[in-house]
């Protein structure tokens, strides 16, 4: 099982001979090493520790090991910008939400990617996830990134901010505070390391206005004022992509008259905010889904019907405007036989959450007796969330994920997870076939471009022990 530190000597003793502290930088001896049993160690500290001072050097540790090792955090706008002049297309990329176990999803998604030659995958994590998956952004990025280390993964990590939405009511309440929300979520996701941020002001669009401008205008004015937010912090010689939407998931179809009263009044505004600032590099539209499918009285997924021609057309009068595409949310749940679709009307990208936690819950290896607990987790915890029409059924589809952060260390302990991450490469290996992005690699590496960033000060606490030495902190775990 893995060893959780909970102290910071305990936690250093474990690099043993795979690495060491030399001044404020880490080196590693043994690239082997530290990509077996310590990197899993370091992200269970991460995780798991309880105490603040562990947590923080474990973060750093395995952030650095990662930089060290060239899995490094990156921005996918220079090769949505090719895709926005014409210089590639076919494929769509995957944007994958990891809820759950996110340590061994990440190494799987890396270990698959390796093994097609993938290297247009993203990894996300939206902002109400965070919340009842008990992650936040520094603990997000510092799992997958530990992730791929273990996987052997060298090359572009893309870390993504997912649907940083604004609340309506609250807005209604206190647009101020409710836009502060935001800006923080920003701000936290680009110190964790994210630099790629979906910015969901589409809960603002209000169609009770006469004209597509007015009824785009929040939305556009709060995309705007966020991009020119996030320029402002890019201090790495980055720039991230910044993505806009114009539908909210599960409401009515998108139509190309929205989507040119957003992207003019956007560039209207970014341009008054941020003169010659780069915009959004992609915007989602809605054509049909809803975030984890509909479920029927018996817990099975409603039939969906999606519009491509929906996702051509937007897709077309997004790239005039120089951007990748449209992309489409909500597809995880979508029957096998429609992936293929996606690239032959050239979907930017695509989100997938709900179908890779089902195949979590539903594999066989799951524990009947976690599975009792879990239901009886949300009986007696999301019952607030019920709606009246719904079968016990339905609602344990709809609420389950809820308890993924109560959970979290059984789901990341069970015994039982190398045949349900098995399941799950299978299902990744057949999307990126699906999606067109195998062989992507090459490109990838053609338009992104590694910074490279110096070392990032070690915490205090780090430092104090380090100074000690090997012997000192192997004197003091004991």
């Amino acid at each position: 099982m893995p060893h959780v530190a909970e102290r910071v000597p305990d936690l250093l003793s474990r690099l043993g001979s795979a690495a060491h502290l030399e001044g404020n930088r880490l080196v590693v001896d043994d690239e082997a090493a530290i990509c077996g049993e310590v990197i899993r160690d370091l992200a269970w500290t991460a995780a798991f520790a309880t105490d603040e001072a562990t947590i923080a050097a474990a973060q750093w540790l395995i952030h650095e090991t990662a930089r060290a090792l060239g899995a490094h955090s990156a921005s996918i706008q220079e090769l949505y910008a090719a895709r926005g002049r014409g210089e590639v297309h076919g494929f769509t990329v995957p944007a994958i939400n990891i809820r759950a176990q996110t340590f061994d999803m990440a190494r799987t998604i890396f270990e698959t990617a390796e093994a097609s030659d993938v290297g247009a995958v993203i990894l996300e994590l939206a902002r109400s996830e965070q919340t009842y998956t008990f992650q936040r952004p520094i603990d997000y990025s510092t799992a997958v990134l530990a992730g791929a280390v273990a996987a052997g993964w060298r090359g572009a990590v893309f870390l993504q901010g997912d649907h940083y939405q604004f609340n309506m009511k609250k807005y209604q309440a206190d647009a101020e505070a409710m836009t502060e929300e935001i800006r923080r979520a920003c701000r936290l996701a680009i110190a964790a390391g994210y630099r790629n941020i979906d910015i969901d002001s589409s809960t603002l669009v209000d169609l009770s206005f006469a004209t597509r401008d007015e009824q785009q205008r929040e939305n556009y004015v709060r995309a705007a004022e966020l991009t020119a937010l996030i320029r402002s912090l890019e201090t790495d010689g980055v720039t991230i992509s910044v993505g806009g939407e114009i539908g909210e998931v599960g409401k009515e179809n998108s139509n190309e008259e929205e989507l040119v009263a957003y992207l003019d009044g956007y560039r209207r505004e970014l341009e008054a905010r941020a003169p010659r600032a780069i915009g959004i590099s992609k915007v989602s539209v809605q054509t049909g889904t809803s975030h984890g499918g509909v479920p029927m009285a018996d817990g099975t997924v409603a039939e969906v019907k999606l519009d491509f021609d929906v996702l051509r057309r937007l897709g077309e009068v997004a790239r005039s405007y120089g951007l990748a595409g449209a992309v489409q949310h909500g597809a995880s749940t979508l029957p096998e036989e429609l992936f293929h679709r996606f690239p032959a009307v050239e979907t930017a990208e695509i989100h997938l959450a709900t179908g890779f936690q089902n195949t979590l819950y539903e594999h066989p290896a799951f524990p009947q007796e976690l599975h009792r607990e879990i239901e009886a987790w949300v009986f007696d915890n999301a019952i607030d969330e019920r709606r009246p029409d719904q079968t016990d059924a339905q609602f344990v589809y709809t609420s389950r994920k809820k308890a993924i952060g109560p959970f979290k260390r059984q789901l990341w302990d069970l015994a039982t997870k190398d045949e349900i991450l098995a399941a799950q490469r299978r299902k990744i290996g057949f999307l990126f076939t699906e999606l067109g992005v195998n062989g992507s690699r090459e490109m990838v590496e053609r338009y992104i471009t590694r910074v490279e960033r110096s070392a990032a000060p070690p915490p205090d606490g780090l430092l104090e022990v380090g100074a000690a030495g090997p012997a000192g902190a192997a004197g003091a775990a004991g």
